[in-house]
């Protein structure tokens, strides 16, 4: 069950996606989950990651696995009595972990931001804490680690029978985003395609039609980002829309409906117009199709994982391994 957390910072409404994975067998698309978890692991030396808040099992043990298989540098912020106890109620070996003793769950977001300003972290991880509470400390005006760019959150899929991942933006913080909102939401999702080594990615702007309907506000704000992406300003991909979603991932689709595009039938990023057609489309993936999925917040100074006690253990691997590589993109100045 989803349980929304909602904020005034930035208008923004923080979604806790807590997926129940359905049972699906392995197929040949997921093995790029693996394959950005094998490549996290041959990073040189080990990403420094605040965990945040982590008094639960669930939030203990994947920060301690990625730690286990060489991909981070935990740094587990809460308190230490609680952490330990609950590392060895679970099993979990601590010793690859350093432990910043605080008392609360708010002090831990607070100080798990400090240690970010402070060069300590390079990307922060949700605990066992309320996702409001962790993303209030982020976006504070004073002291938490805004930048420029409106703080938005990408869906990464691993869809059956599909050839390359997917990234489905934004279905978790922006519930009804104005053009320049998009324009955000777009170039974060390009700059972590580009970041995680992928290459300038096919973007296909959604909406119901493929046409501009000045009735369906979706599809005036994807003819502009397309036209914004000719003049220089979203960089890095290739942009098209509007796009129905069918003729944005099906070849046979986009050719029935005589659409001549780089991004038609073979799209890598999808923007949804609002919050709510976004999130639907990623669970439908998830739950219909089987979909493997990781999310990443960008947008803040250092990438920010949402991980939900419901995620698969592969989910929240792909998750870490994910804000590794691109807080490594990030911190080698590339871009």
């Amino acid at each position: 069950m989803n349980k929304i957390l909602s904020s005034k910072d930035q208008g923004a409404h923080y979604t806790q996606n807590a997926v129940e994975m359905p049972g699906h067998s392995a197929s040949s698309s997921h093995q790029a989950f693996e394959q950005l978890v094998s490549r996290a692991v041959q990073l040189p030396g080990l990403v420094p990651v605040g965990i945040v808040w982590p008094c639960e099992q669930h939030a203990l043990e994947g920060a301690m696995d990625a730690a286990q298989r060489g991909i981070i540098e935990p740094v587990l912020v809460g308190d230490k009595g609680v952490i330990v106890s609950v590392a060895q109620a679970s099993g979990i070996a601590l010793d690859k972990a350093v432990i910043v003793d605080v008392a609360t769950p708010a002090e831990a977001a607070q100080k798990a931001t400090a240690l970010v300003r402070d060069g300590r972290v390079k990307a922060l991880m949700k605990g066992s804490l309320h996702t409001d509470l962790f993303m209030h400390a982020i976006v504070e005006a004073d002291s938490g680690l805004r930048t420029s760019r409106r703080i938005s959150h990408v869906f990464v899929l691993a869809v059956p029978d599909y050839e390359d991942l997917l990234f489905v933006t934004d279905a978790a913080i922006n519930i009804f985003p104005d053009l320049d909102v998009k324009r955000d939401i777009v170039q974060n999702a390009i700059d972590l395609h580009n970041g995680l080594g992928l290459g300038a990615p096919r973007v296909a702007v959604l909406s119901a039609v493929e046409t501009v309907n000045s009735k369906i506000p979706g599809t005036v704000d994807a003819a502009c980002l397309c036209k914004m992406a000719e003049r220089g300003q979203i960089c890095g991909g290739v942009l098209d829309g509007p796009l129905a979603m069918d003729n944005a991932i099906s070849l046979e689709a986009a050719k029935i409906k005589k659409i001549v595009s780089p991004v038609a039938g073979r799209a890598q990023v999808l923007v949804a117009p609002d919050l709510e057609s976004g999130n639907m489309l990623a669970k439908n993936m998830i739950f219909m199709s089987g979909a493997d999925s990781a999310g990443i917040v960008l947008g803040a100074s250092v990438p920010v994982l949402l991980t939900s006690r419901a995620n698969s253990v592969q989910a929240r691997l792909a998750s870490i391994a994910i804000g590794a590589l691109y807080a490594h993109h990030l911190a080698s100045g590339q871009s």
